[in-house]
C-alpha cells in the first residue's frame, strides 16, 4: 500500500538556505529596529534637548521604526513554504543599508547581505518557481 502524497508547486528542493536567511535576517533585524528606534528617538531627543541635533535625531529613530515594521512585513512574506512572494524586496535593502543614519550598523550589515543573497542564482530561480496568488484589491 502506498501513501499517497498530494502535488506539491513547492520548488524540488524546498527553499533554499539563502532564502531562509534572507527571512530570518529580516526579521530579527525589524524587531530590534521596532524597539531601537523609540529608545533612540527619545534618548537622543533628551540629551540634544533644545538644539538643532534634535531635528536630526528624532526622524532617525522615526525611520529606524519605520524600516523595522517594514521589514517584519516582508519576512512574514518570506518565511512560510513556499515563499508567499515571488521576489525579495530590494528596496528593503537598500533602506536597511541607509539606516546607518541612526548608528545600526547590524542593519547596514543586514540590508548588504540581503542584496547579495537576493541576485544570487539560485534565490532568483527560486523566487521564479513559486506561485503567488494575485492580491485582491480592496
Amino acid at each position: 500500500m502506498s501513501e499517497y502524497q498530494a502535488p506539491s508547486s513547492v520548488p524540488q528542493g524546498g527553499k533554499p538556505g539563502k532564502v531562509q536567511a534572507l527571512a530570518i535576517m529580516t526579521l530579527i533585524d525589524g524587531i530590534l529596529n521596532v524597539l531601537y528606534g523609540p529608545i533612540l528617538a527619545v534618548s537622543m531627543g533628551i540629551l540634544a534637548l533644545g538644539t538643532v541635533i534634535t531635528c536630526l535625531c528624532i526622524p532617525a529613530g522615526i525611520y529606524a521604526i519605520v524600516v523595522g515594521v517594514l521589514e517584519i512585513i516582508a519576512a512574514t512574506k518570506l518565511l512560510p513554504e513556499p515563499a508567499k512572494t515571488n521576489e525579495f524586496p530590494k528596496y528593503l535593502a537598500i533602506m536597511q543599508i541607509i539606516n546607518i543614519i541612526s548608528l545600526n550598523a547590524f542593519s547596514t550589515v543586514t540590508g548588504i547581505l540581503a542584496l547579495v543573497f537576493a541576485n544570487d542564482p539560485e534565490v532568483i530561480s527560486y523566487f521564479a518557481s513559486v506561485p503567488v496568488e494575485p492580491t485582491q484589491p480592496f
